[in-house]
């Protein structure tokens, strides 16, 4: 069977600012900002007024504490 691009695993995010997620994508359970590293950055960049409800397709290595405010976030890998 071919992969289809669907995620191989999940897991509930509790964002943390050192703590690796390694995953490449998030879906947003509750409206707010995100705040991510990259996987190849340093720097965070941030996802604002992200809807509930919305699945990002983002590979991020951290899922920052600092700066996000969403909620039941499940990163996708």
């Amino acid at each position: 069977m071919a992969d289809t691009g669907s995620a191989q695993s999940m897991k509930n995010v509790v964002p943390h600012d050192t703590n690796e997620v390694r995953c490449r994508g998030i879906y947003v359970g509750g409206t707010g900002n995100i705040s991510v590293i990259g996987m190849e950055d340093t720097v965070p960049a941030t996802f604002y007024a992200v809807p509930a409800g919305t699945t990002l397709a983002v590979s991020a290595r951290v899922i920052r504490a600092t700066g996000t405010t969403a909620t039941n976030m499940v990163a996708l890998a």
